[in-house]
């Protein structure tokens, strides 16, 4: 009966997270335990925790969890590649054991009781389940008022995102054969896995506060995130440039021909304002025309590239030796009577 139940792999990118990790597998377990007990997934079911070339002992405590709690393995990237590269190894790797994936952030904001939820979503049939924000309130009014304004844009403009949708959801086995047909560099996967088009549905939840650390995410990456999703699925930006260039120019024939009329007419007075204004207006809007299409031609210029988005350091997930990477790998001092691989 146990075969017939689908094998979970809970994926956690993890980058300087010491503080919460302990009690991110402790709770993570837990949750674990309990599905296996009702009999939603099977036994052999893993916590897949993805070291994003961490500065501090998080390697460490994940290799230590690995010798004493079943359920816990490991995937450590040869250096720091950013949330959703390191996101995309531990889908990409869990694709090869999983029935489905479910991807959370390590500092457990997101809700892990409504994981239930999802795996019931599975078994209704369908490959992606959404866990969505019913609001925002554990946000500062800046980065609420941004984000809504991101999510606003990105809708107008045509790009299928999840409303207060993150990076909490599921996917099938067959939802991530279906996201691996997906090549590019630039992979924005909250505008990409809505585009999947299989069967789909919403969990909702409320965010909780950070259990401890600080945000991965401060107002740099932040505004990199949605410029990099922005560019990755529309042409508007350029577009927009476009158009304002025609009616600056259709505005400066007006003026053009206003001002000739009064050189006709004798009215004209020599005006050092308005031309420093001009200038400086006409030198702003070049710049940031520029500017935009250099932000294409960056993506471009990284796609042809084809270069791959992560290295792997130590591979404790599909490895048949664990024992024998943690050994080799120079990370960490596990040993052979401590390791308990129930895979």
């Amino acid at each position: 009966m146990d075969e017939k139940l689908p094998l979970l792999t809970i994926v956690i990118p993890c980058y300087n997270e010491e503080d919460v990790l302990l009690e991110t597998i402790e709770q993570l377990s837990n949750t674990m335990e309990g599905l296996i007990q009702e009999r939603l997934i099977t036994s052999n079911s893993m916590l897949l925790f993805v070291d994003d070339g961490s500065k501090d002992e998080t390697w460490r405590l994940i290799t230590r969890a690995c010798t004493n709690n079943k359920y816990v393995t490991g995937l450590k990237l040869a250096k720091n590649v950013g949330h959703q590269n390191a996101l995309i190894a531990g889908l990409e790797k869990a694709k090869s054991k999983s029935d489905c994936v479910i991807s959370i952030d390590a500092d457990l904001q997101d809700d892990i009781t409504v994981i239930r939820d999802f795996i019931l979503s599975y078994h209704d049939g369908h490959d992606i389940v959404f866990g969505v924000r019913r609001k925002r309130s554990t946000d500062t009014l800046f980065k609420r008022a941004t984000a809504q304004g991101f999510y606003k844009i990105m809708n107008r403009l045509g790009i299928p995102l999840i409303y207060n949708h993150a990076d909490y959801r599921l996917m099938s086995n067959r939802a991530l054969r279906e996201l691996g047909k997906y090549k590019e560099s630039n992979l924005f996967l909250r505008g990409i896995i809505p585009m999947i088009g299989l069967k789909t549905t919403e969990v909702f939840y409320d965010r909780k506060e950070r259990l401890a650390g600080e945000t991965k995410y401060p107002l740099r990456k932040m505004l990199s995130f949605a410029l990099n999703g922005l560019t990755s699925f529309s042409v508007a930006p350029i577009r927009f440039i476009t158009y304002l260039g025609f009616l600056i120019f259709f505005m400066s024939g007006i003026a053009g021909a206003y001002a000739i009329v009064q050189k006709i007419m004798g009215l004209t007075d020599e005006g050092w304002t308005s031309l420093m204004i001009s200038i400086w207006l006409l030198g702003g809007l070049q710049l940031m025309g520029v500017g935009m299409i250099g932000e294409y031609i960056s993506r471009i210029f990284m796609e042809v590239k084809h270069r791959p988005k992560y290295a792997v350091d130590v591979d404790l997930y599909t490895d048949k030796n664990p024992l024998e990477q943690l050994r080799s790998s120079n990370r960490d001092i596990v040993t052979a009577k401590k390791v308990q691989w129930k895979r």
